[in-house]
């Protein structure tokens, strides 16, 4: 009887494992994103998917954006499911280079254990829901 990864007749298992793509881990996660939110009174940064090395770029974007309005700046984290030492080097550069103390919203539990372990949770206000007035863009997407 042969299954859907037996090799079929004339095949051999050697050449059907040189010549098959590689598969994807089954614990592949969703690829990273930022997104730069201005409103009338305050910059929200959205995380989400994994923060990770590959999201360097645009953290630093981010960050630069952020940093020249002045306003002061919240981080929604809900949808972030991995994040490495790069994010918490983001979450580390915002609270230094704002002129105010960083909000981090919605904060899941994988990244909550990061702010303790590396303590940067003291350099920011981790709040677990976003209790602020309604966030207005400047500009509503379109």
């Amino acid at each position: 009887m042969r299954d859907g990864n037996s090799p079929s007749a004339g095949e051999d298992a050697a050449t059907t494992e040189a010549t098959a793509p590689e598969a994807a881990p089954a614990t592949a996660g969703e690829p990273g994103a930022v997104q730069v939110i201005v409103g009338t009174d305050r910059t929200r940064i959205v995380l989400s998917g994994e923060v990770d090395a590959d999201l360097g770029p645009e953290l630093q974007e981010a960050t630069s954006e952020a940093e020249q309005r002045g306003l002061p700046i919240e981080v929604d984290a809900h949808h972030v499911t991995f994040m490495d030492s790069s994010g918490v080097a983001f979450l580390a550069r915002l609270s230094i280079r704002s002129e105010h103390r960083v909000r981090l919203l919605r904060v899941p539990p994988t990244v909550r254990f990061l702010l303790e372990v590396t303590r940067i949770g003291e350099l920011l206000d981790v709040v677990d829901e976003d209790d602020a007035a309604p966030f207005e863009p400047v500009d509503p997407p379109a």
